[in-house]
């Protein structure tokens, strides 16, 4: 994937897919100590220790449709590649947590991306899912749950076409640090 907003994306969906209630994004950049870090933790079904250890094949999917599973393999390629690691915590009926470092200067390390599309999007597939998002910086920090913004809405509905326009563009202007 060309941007790690894609991987976020899709480990996102896969947390919504597991009939998660609640997902928490959290990206940690720092110039300072030269690391991207991104943590994505869902309250969903989780995945047996059997499981875990199989995700990173890409040989390995629980799809119906297709015979491989590529978003947890590129991604852990891409850390490794980038001098970090990738490493996935889960039990089953708690949740998953996955968690992957990159070296931040590094030359093969993809960019971001769009967070704040890729938020509008994980906010407009999520039905009843809840997300936090959080982005720290060496410059300051960035917190957005829809939980708040729902009840700033108050009645209104998130997944409207301009609640959810106005959502993508105020992350975006609020974690240009």
């Amino acid at each position: 994937m060309k941007e790690l907003s894609m991987h976020i994306l899709d480990i996102a969906m896969n947390s919504i897919k597991a009939e998660a209630s609640l997902v928490e994004i959290n990206i940690e950049e720092s110039i300072k100590n030269n690391w991207l870090k991104i943590t994505i933790k869902d309250n969903g079904r989780g995945m047996s220790e059997e499981v875990v250890n199989k995700v990173a094949n890409p040989f390995y999917t629980t799809r119906n449709t297709r015979k491989v599973g590529l978003g947890i393999p590129m991604l852990k390629e891409s850390c490794e590649r980038c001098n970090g690691y990738l490493r996935i915590f889960s039990q089953p009926d708690v949740g998953t947590t996955i968690s992957c470092c990159f070296e931040r200067d590094n030359i093969d390390r993809a960019p971001l991306g769009n967070m704040g599309e890729t938020i509008m999007t994980i906010i407009n597939s999520a039905g009843n899912c809840e997300l936090i998002y959080t982005h720290d910086t060496d410059a300051g920090n960035f917190i957005f749950s829809t939980l708040e913004i729902k009840k700033i809405l108050d009645g209104v509905n998130i997944n409207d076409t301009n609640v959810l326009i106005w959502i993508k563009e105020y992350i975006n202007e609020n974690t240009n640090f």
